[in-house]
């Protein structure tokens, strides 16, 4: 027998009693290319809270990155400037959740994860959800080939 405050409290849910909808599923965007000789897949899921945004190569995970936008600056920057699509926004702080592995690969996903969420910055200055960023290299690569190849696959799905 069903508690009937209980099934109050779920019908005025079910009904909108301030529950706020989010659209289902979410919008995903997927796209696969070659980094540095290796192929990459990449994932961005937009929810209404959080952005996420996967790198995966050989299928795994192996660091998740969290960069919030709600501390971004509120001074207006030039997204017009000569060269500003090849650096990161300054005022974005990464954080590593989960992964690190190392000061090396910390670096690298701290970089990547700050030139993803420039880049949605970037397209959107009024974006205010978290990116959250999920890397799964086979080896930790630095050359600016790799950088670039990345960024440009990056690109195509945020």
């Amino acid at each position: 027998m069903p508690i009937p405050a209980l099934t109050d409290d779920l019908q005025k849910i079910a009904i909108g009693g301030g529950v706020e909808p989010s659209p289902f599923p979410a919008k995903t965007i997927e796209f696969a290319g070659i980094v540095n000789g290796v192929e990459t897949d990449l994932t961005s899921m937009y929810f209404t809270d959080k952005i996420l945004v996967t790198v995966s190569q050989g299928g795994r995970l192996s660091q998740w990155i969290q960069v919030p936008l709600t501390t971004a600056s509120p001074i207006p920057f030039d997204t017009t400037a000569p060269g500003s699509d090849l650096l990161p926004l300054a005022h974005l702080t990464p954080k590593t959740l989960l992964g690190a592995g190392g000061d090396q690969r910390e670096t690298m996903g701290h970089l990547y994860a700050s030139q993803i969420a420039s880049f949605i910055l970037k397209r959107d200055p009024e974006e205010k959800r978290t990116i959250l960023v999920g890397f799964g290299f086979e080896k930790v690569d630095m050359e600016r080939e790799a950088f670039f190849d990345l960024m440009e696959l990056v690109q195509r799905v945020v």
